[in-house]
């Protein structure tokens, strides 16, 4: 049987990494961790941020909120309050 790499799935994700999923820059992603209580990343030592597969369905749920549906950032918190 030949040898078949595993593929490797990543368990976090950095900001720049996220912000160029979405397409967005880095201070919108800090700035919405200050504004929405459920995007709370890891953080390193030195502060980077780590962001897990939860942490960006958050944040993909805030994005769809806020940039698709066009919701107000208070909008959005009552959102996301409602369930």
């Amino acid at each position: 049987m030949p040898y078949k790499d595993k593929e490797i799935e990543k368990m976090y994700f950095t900001i720049s990494e996220v912000a160029k999923q979405f397409k967005v820059a880095t201070s919108l992603i800090r700035f919405w961790e200050t504004e929405f209580d459920i995007l709370k990343p890891r953080k390193t030592q030195k502060g980077n941020r780590l962001y897990s597969k939860k942490d960006i369905e958050n944040f993909s749920l805030v994005y769809h909120l806020v940039k698709e549906k066009g919701y107000t950032l208070d909008g959005a918190k009552k959102k996301l309050k409602e369930g």
